[in-house]
Protein backbone atom coordinates (compact mmCIF):
# COMPACT_ATOMS: atom_id res chain seq x y z
CA UNK A 1 0.00 0.00 0.00
CA UNK A 2 2.46 3.07 -1.12
CA UNK A 3 1.59 6.25 0.07
CA UNK A 4 4.77 8.09 -0.87
CA UNK A 5 8.28 8.35 -0.61
CA UNK A 6 10.37 9.34 2.00
CA UNK A 7 13.03 11.63 0.74
CA UNK A 8 16.56 11.35 1.69
CA UNK A 9 19.98 13.58 0.76
CA UNK A 10 21.99 11.59 -1.71
CA UNK A 11 25.71 12.87 -2.86
CA UNK A 12 28.71 11.80 -4.64
CA UNK A 13 31.93 10.47 -3.61
CA UNK A 14 34.74 10.38 -5.56
CA UNK A 15 36.21 9.24 -8.22
CA UNK A 16 37.16 6.21 -6.85
CA UNK A 17 39.84 4.95 -8.60
CA UNK A 18 39.45 0.93 -8.39
CA UNK A 19 41.27 -1.34 -11.10
CA UNK A 20 42.09 1.52 -12.88
CA UNK A 21 38.40 3.09 -13.73
CA UNK A 22 36.73 5.67 -11.80
CA UNK A 23 33.29 5.09 -10.33
CA UNK A 24 31.42 8.09 -8.80
CA UNK A 25 29.65 6.41 -5.99
CA UNK A 26 26.25 7.58 -4.47
CA UNK A 27 25.67 7.82 -1.11
CA UNK A 28 22.15 8.02 0.19
CA UNK A 29 22.65 9.44 4.08
CA UNK A 30 21.59 12.30 6.49
CA UNK A 31 24.88 12.19 8.31
CA UNK A 32 26.26 15.15 7.08
CA UNK A 33 30.16 14.56 7.25
CA UNK A 34 29.50 10.93 6.15
CA UNK A 35 30.42 11.68 1.80
CA UNK A 36 33.04 14.30 2.31
CA UNK A 37 34.79 11.98 4.68
CA UNK A 38 34.12 9.24 2.34
CA UNK A 39 35.08 11.73 -0.37
CA UNK A 40 38.46 12.88 1.27
CA UNK A 41 39.19 8.74 1.15
CA UNK A 42 38.73 8.67 -2.33
CA UNK A 43 40.95 11.71 -3.04
CA UNK A 44 43.76 9.88 -0.81
CA UNK A 45 43.40 6.41 -2.97
CA UNK A 46 43.25 8.34 -6.41
CA UNK A 47 46.09 10.46 -5.84
CA UNK A 48 48.52 6.77 -4.75
CA UNK A 49 47.52 5.28 -7.69
CA UNK A 50 43.92 3.95 -7.20
CA UNK A 51 42.89 0.83 -5.23
CA UNK A 52 43.10 -3.35 -6.28
CA UNK A 53 39.63 -4.81 -5.80
CA UNK A 54 39.30 -8.94 -5.73
CA UNK A 55 36.77 -11.16 -6.24
CA UNK A 56 36.88 -13.84 -4.07
CA UNK A 57 33.66 -15.96 -3.79
CA UNK A 58 30.14 -15.31 -5.67
CA UNK A 59 27.29 -17.32 -4.20
CA UNK A 60 24.35 -16.44 -2.24
CA UNK A 61 22.77 -18.96 0.20
CA UNK A 62 19.23 -20.43 1.62
CA UNK A 63 19.39 -22.77 4.42
CA UNK A 64 15.80 -24.95 4.64
CA UNK A 65 14.99 -26.95 8.10
CA UNK A 66 13.92 -30.59 8.24
CA UNK A 67 13.24 -32.79 10.71
CA UNK A 68 13.03 -36.81 11.05
CA UNK A 69 12.05 -39.02 13.02
CA UNK A 70 15.60 -40.08 14.44
CA UNK A 71 18.61 -38.49 14.13
CA UNK A 72 19.85 -41.31 12.17
CA UNK A 73 17.52 -40.50 9.55
CA UNK A 74 18.64 -36.63 9.60
CA UNK A 75 22.52 -38.34 9.25
CA UNK A 76 21.71 -40.47 6.54
CA UNK A 77 20.34 -37.31 4.30
CA UNK A 78 23.08 -35.40 5.12
CA UNK A 79 25.54 -38.18 3.98
CA UNK A 80 23.63 -38.40 1.07
CA UNK A 81 23.80 -34.60 0.32
CA UNK A 82 27.22 -34.21 0.92
CA UNK A 83 28.31 -37.26 -1.02
CA UNK A 84 29.99 -36.21 -4.16
CA UNK A 85 28.22 -38.82 -6.35
CA UNK A 86 25.01 -37.21 -5.67
CA UNK A 87 26.15 -33.62 -6.72
CA UNK A 88 25.26 -33.79 -10.36
CA UNK A 89 21.73 -35.09 -10.12
CA UNK A 90 21.00 -32.44 -7.28
CA UNK A 91 22.17 -29.70 -9.66
CA UNK A 92 20.42 -30.56 -12.44
CA UNK A 93 17.20 -30.90 -10.11
CA UNK A 94 18.03 -27.10 -8.24
CA UNK A 95 19.53 -25.64 -11.61
CA UNK A 96 16.24 -26.49 -13.76
CA UNK A 97 14.80 -23.09 -11.50
CA UNK A 98 16.42 -20.38 -13.14
CA UNK A 99 18.85 -19.68 -16.30
CA UNK A 100 21.36 -18.03 -13.78
CA UNK A 101 21.09 -19.68 -10.23
CA UNK A 102 23.41 -22.73 -10.83
CA UNK A 103 24.14 -24.74 -7.59
CA UNK A 104 27.83 -24.33 -5.87
CA UNK A 105 27.40 -26.78 -2.64
CA UNK A 106 25.38 -27.91 -0.02
CA UNK A 107 26.84 -27.88 3.01
CA UNK A 108 24.55 -29.40 6.12
CA UNK A 109 24.69 -29.22 10.05
CA UNK A 110 22.34 -31.27 11.99
CA UNK A 111 21.06 -30.66 15.50
CA UNK A 112 19.28 -33.66 17.15
CA UNK A 113 16.80 -34.95 14.04
CA UNK A 114 16.64 -31.65 12.52
CA UNK A 115 18.72 -31.15 9.86
CA UNK A 116 19.70 -27.25 8.28
CA UNK A 117 20.99 -27.37 4.62
CA UNK A 118 22.81 -24.41 3.36
CA UNK A 119 22.60 -24.15 -0.45
CA UNK A 120 25.23 -21.80 -2.12
CA UNK A 121 24.61 -20.90 -6.21
CA UNK A 122 25.58 -18.42 -8.47
CA UNK A 123 23.13 -15.81 -9.10
CA UNK A 124 23.45 -13.81 -12.14
CA UNK A 125 22.93 -9.75 -11.65
CA UNK A 126 19.95 -10.40 -8.87
CA UNK A 127 20.95 -10.68 -5.45
CA UNK A 128 19.22 -13.55 -5.96
CA UNK A 129 17.25 -15.03 -2.64
CA UNK A 130 14.42 -15.62 -4.55
CA UNK A 131 16.26 -17.33 -7.48
CA UNK A 132 18.31 -20.01 -4.69
CA UNK A 133 15.01 -20.05 -2.85
CA UNK A 134 13.25 -21.82 -5.77
CA UNK A 135 15.89 -24.15 -6.39
CA UNK A 136 15.36 -24.94 -2.91
CA UNK A 137 11.92 -26.13 -2.95
CA UNK A 138 13.18 -28.12 -6.38
CA UNK A 139 15.22 -30.11 -4.41
CA UNK A 140 13.33 -30.38 -1.46
CA UNK A 141 10.90 -31.78 -3.85
CA UNK A 142 13.02 -34.04 -5.28
CA UNK A 143 14.09 -35.81 -1.78
CA UNK A 144 10.88 -36.24 -0.92
CA UNK A 145 10.72 -39.73 -2.77
CA UNK A 146 13.59 -40.90 -1.05
CA UNK A 147 13.28 -39.30 2.03
CA UNK A 148 9.43 -39.88 2.40
CA UNK A 149 9.88 -39.08 6.46
CA UNK A 150 11.49 -35.96 6.00
CA UNK A 151 9.29 -33.26 6.98
CA UNK A 152 9.87 -29.54 6.08
CA UNK A 153 9.68 -27.36 9.24
CA UNK A 154 10.51 -24.02 7.05
CA UNK A 155 12.48 -22.99 3.85
CA UNK A 156 14.51 -20.91 5.90
CA UNK A 157 16.40 -21.99 9.24
CA UNK A 158 18.42 -19.44 8.97
CA UNK A 159 21.77 -21.48 8.92
CA UNK A 160 21.87 -18.91 5.60
CA UNK A 161 21.83 -16.77 7.39
CA UNK A 162 19.92 -13.22 6.61
CA UNK A 163 19.56 -10.11 7.57
CA UNK A 164 21.26 -11.00 11.46
CA UNK A 165 24.96 -11.16 12.33
CA UNK A 166 26.44 -15.26 11.84
CA UNK A 167 29.73 -16.59 11.65
CA UNK A 168 28.40 -18.86 9.04
CA UNK A 169 28.57 -15.90 6.83
CA UNK A 170 31.78 -14.27 8.40
CA UNK A 171 33.45 -17.78 7.48
CA UNK A 172 32.01 -18.97 4.73
CA UNK A 173 30.69 -16.03 2.71
CA UNK A 174 27.36 -14.95 1.39
CA UNK A 175 26.71 -13.05 -2.20
CA UNK A 176 30.18 -11.48 -2.85
CA UNK A 177 33.27 -11.86 -0.77
CA UNK A 178 35.61 -9.28 -2.12
CA UNK A 179 39.35 -7.93 -0.87
CA UNK A 180 40.23 -4.48 -1.76
CA UNK A 181 43.61 -3.14 -1.31
CA UNK A 182 45.58 0.24 -1.73
CA UNK A 183 48.77 1.74 -0.71
CA UNK A 184 48.55 5.13 0.40
CA UNK A 185 51.92 7.39 -0.21
CA UNK A 186 53.33 8.96 3.18
CA UNK A 187 53.46 12.46 1.50
CA UNK A 188 49.23 11.56 1.04
CA UNK A 189 48.93 10.85 4.52
CA UNK A 190 50.30 13.68 5.89
CA UNK A 191 49.35 15.94 3.33
CA UNK A 192 45.62 14.86 2.78
CA UNK A 193 44.50 12.98 5.80
CA UNK A 194 46.50 15.16 8.34
CA UNK A 195 48.12 12.04 10.12
CA UNK A 196 50.61 9.96 9.90
CA UNK A 197 51.60 6.35 8.37
CA UNK A 198 52.68 5.26 11.91
CA UNK A 199 49.44 6.81 13.92
CA UNK A 200 47.07 4.87 11.59
CA UNK A 201 48.97 1.23 12.25
CA UNK A 202 49.02 1.78 15.73
CA UNK A 203 45.17 2.84 16.16
CA UNK A 204 44.01 0.38 13.33
CA UNK A 205 45.61 -2.20 15.85
CA UNK A 206 44.31 -0.88 18.84
CA UNK A 207 41.02 0.06 18.16
CA UNK A 208 39.34 -1.98 14.67
CA UNK A 209 41.25 -5.26 16.00
CA UNK A 210 42.07 -5.40 19.83
CA UNK A 211 39.14 -3.20 20.60
CA UNK A 212 36.68 -4.92 18.45
CA UNK A 213 38.08 -8.18 19.86
CA UNK A 214 37.57 -6.70 23.68
CA UNK A 215 34.17 -6.30 22.59
CA UNK A 216 33.29 -9.88 21.37
CA UNK A 217 32.84 -8.32 17.86
CA UNK A 218 31.55 -10.74 15.00
CA UNK A 219 32.67 -9.33 11.75
CA UNK A 220 32.90 -6.04 13.55
CA UNK A 221 36.92 -5.56 12.82
CA UNK A 222 36.94 -2.16 11.32
CA UNK A 223 35.37 1.23 12.29
CA UNK A 224 32.30 2.13 10.43
CA UNK A 225 31.78 -0.49 7.47
CA UNK A 226 27.85 -0.56 8.05
CA UNK A 227 28.01 3.47 7.19
CA UNK A 228 29.02 3.13 4.07
CA UNK A 229 27.46 -0.22 3.24
CA UNK A 230 23.99 1.02 3.89
CA UNK A 231 24.48 4.60 2.06
CA UNK A 232 25.51 3.16 -1.25
CA UNK A 233 22.76 0.25 -0.59
CA UNK A 234 20.08 2.77 0.11
CA UNK A 235 20.93 4.92 -3.30
CA UNK A 236 20.94 1.81 -5.59
CA UNK A 237 18.12 0.26 -4.34
CA UNK A 238 19.54 -2.75 -2.65
CA UNK A 239 17.90 -4.22 0.54
CA UNK A 240 19.13 -2.16 3.56
CA UNK A 241 18.61 -4.79 6.34
CA UNK A 242 21.24 -6.35 4.76
CA UNK A 243 23.78 -4.42 5.68
CA UNK A 244 23.72 -6.37 9.17
CA UNK A 245 26.17 -8.88 7.65
CA UNK A 246 26.87 -6.74 4.11
CA UNK A 247 29.14 -4.96 6.91
CA UNK A 248 31.21 -7.35 8.24
CA UNK A 249 34.67 -6.46 7.24
CA UNK A 250 37.83 -6.56 8.83
CA UNK A 251 40.62 -3.77 7.74
CA UNK A 252 44.04 -3.92 8.19
CA UNK A 253 46.92 -1.52 8.12
CA UNK A 254 50.47 -1.87 7.98
CA UNK A 255 53.46 -0.09 6.99
CA UNK A 256 55.63 -0.78 4.10
CA UNK A 257 58.02 0.76 1.76
CA UNK A 258 60.28 1.07 5.13
CA UNK A 259 57.30 2.20 7.06
CA UNK A 260 57.12 5.52 4.44
CA UNK A 261 53.73 4.45 3.29
CA UNK A 262 50.74 2.92 4.10
CA UNK A 263 49.28 -0.83 3.09
CA UNK A 264 45.16 -0.46 3.58
CA UNK A 265 43.20 -3.20 2.80
CA UNK A 266 39.14 -4.21 3.70
CA UNK A 267 37.79 -7.69 3.42
CA UNK A 268 34.49 -7.96 3.49
CA UNK A 269 33.09 -11.77 2.64
CA UNK A 270 29.21 -11.47 2.66
CA UNK A 271 28.20 -8.48 0.17
CA UNK A 272 24.95 -8.65 -1.37
CA UNK A 273 24.34 -6.83 -4.01
CA UNK A 274 22.22 -7.11 -7.15
CA UNK A 275 22.00 -4.75 -10.15
CA UNK A 276 18.09 -5.86 -11.32
CA UNK A 277 15.24 -6.99 -9.43
CA UNK A 278 13.75 -5.32 -6.38
CA UNK A 279 14.35 -1.97 -5.62
CA UNK A 280 17.23 -1.31 -8.14
CA UNK A 281 13.51 -0.61 -11.15
CA UNK A 282 12.54 2.12 -8.91
CA UNK A 283 13.68 5.57 -11.31
CA UNK A 284 16.03 7.20 -8.73
CA UNK A 285 18.04 3.90 -7.67
CA UNK A 286 17.98 3.09 -11.43
CA UNK A 287 19.56 6.41 -12.07
CA UNK A 288 22.55 5.80 -9.50
CA UNK A 289 22.92 2.70 -10.85
CA UNK A 290 23.79 4.30 -14.02
CA UNK A 291 25.78 6.60 -12.62
CA UNK A 292 28.07 3.86 -11.89
CA UNK A 293 27.50 2.14 -15.01
CA UNK A 294 26.26 -1.21 -13.43
CA UNK A 295 22.26 -0.83 -14.09
CA UNK A 296 20.46 -3.81 -15.22
CA UNK A 297 21.89 -6.97 -16.28
CA UNK A 298 25.53 -7.45 -17.74
CA UNK A 299 25.29 -8.52 -21.76
CA UNK A 300 28.59 -9.69 -21.55
CA UNK A 301 28.96 -11.69 -18.70
CA UNK A 302 25.78 -12.87 -16.00
CA UNK A 303 26.62 -11.23 -12.80
CA UNK A 304 29.31 -8.56 -13.66
CA UNK A 305 27.49 -5.79 -12.84
CA UNK A 306 26.61 -7.03 -9.66
CA UNK A 307 30.27 -8.26 -8.99
CA UNK A 308 31.14 -4.74 -10.15
CA UNK A 309 28.45 -3.40 -7.59
CA UNK A 310 30.18 -5.13 -5.02
CA UNK A 311 34.20 -4.08 -5.40
CA UNK A 312 32.69 -0.54 -5.65
CA UNK A 313 31.01 -0.85 -2.46
CA UNK A 314 34.33 -2.29 -0.90
CA UNK A 315 36.10 0.23 -2.78
CA UNK A 316 33.57 3.07 -0.66
CA UNK A 317 34.31 1.22 2.38
CA UNK A 318 38.06 1.42 1.93
CA UNK A 319 38.03 4.88 1.65
CA UNK A 320 35.29 5.63 4.45
CA UNK A 321 37.69 3.74 6.90
CA UNK A 322 41.07 5.70 5.71
CA UNK A 323 39.17 8.79 6.17
CA UNK A 324 37.37 8.19 9.62
CA UNK A 325 40.54 6.28 11.23
CA UNK A 326 42.59 10.01 10.43
CA UNK A 327 39.86 12.18 11.42
CA UNK A 328 40.16 9.81 14.87
CA UNK A 329 43.91 9.96 14.56
CA UNK A 330 44.71 13.37 14.30
CA UNK A 331 41.81 14.10 16.78
CA UNK A 332 40.03 15.55 14.22
CA UNK A 333 36.34 13.73 14.23
CA UNK A 334 34.25 15.98 17.13
CA UNK A 335 35.65 18.68 15.40
CA UNK A 336 34.56 17.94 11.74
CA UNK A 337 31.20 17.39 13.14
CA UNK A 338 30.54 20.12 14.97
CA UNK A 339 31.66 22.07 11.64
CA UNK A 340 29.80 20.12 9.12
CA UNK A 341 27.02 18.26 10.72
CA UNK A 342 25.54 21.37 12.56
CA UNK A 343 23.01 23.65 10.73
CA UNK A 344 21.59 26.69 11.76
CA UNK A 345 18.61 26.63 9.14
CA UNK A 346 15.40 25.07 9.73
CA UNK A 347 15.58 22.44 6.97
CA UNK A 348 12.00 21.64 6.92
CA UNK A 349 10.60 24.94 6.82
CA UNK A 350 13.43 25.71 3.91
CA UNK A 351 11.94 22.52 2.01
CA UNK A 352 7.92 23.36 2.09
Amino acid sequence: MPVGYVQIPVGIAGPLLINGREYSVPMATTEGCLVASTNRGCKAIHLSGGATSTLLRDGMTRAPVVRFGTAKRAADLKLYLEDPDNFDTLAVVFNRSSRFGRLQGIKCAIAGKNLYLRFTCTTGDAMGMNMVSKGVQNVLDFLQTDFPDMDVMGLSGNFCSDKKPAAVNWIEGRGKSVVCEAIIKGGIVRKVLKTTVESLVELNMLKNLTGSAMAGALGGFNAHASNIVTAVYIATGQDPAQNVESSHCITMMEAVNDGKDLHISVTMPSIEVGTVGGGTQLASQSACLNLLGVKGASKESAGANSRMLAAVVAGAVLAGELSLMSALAAGQLVKSHMKYNRSNKDVSKASS
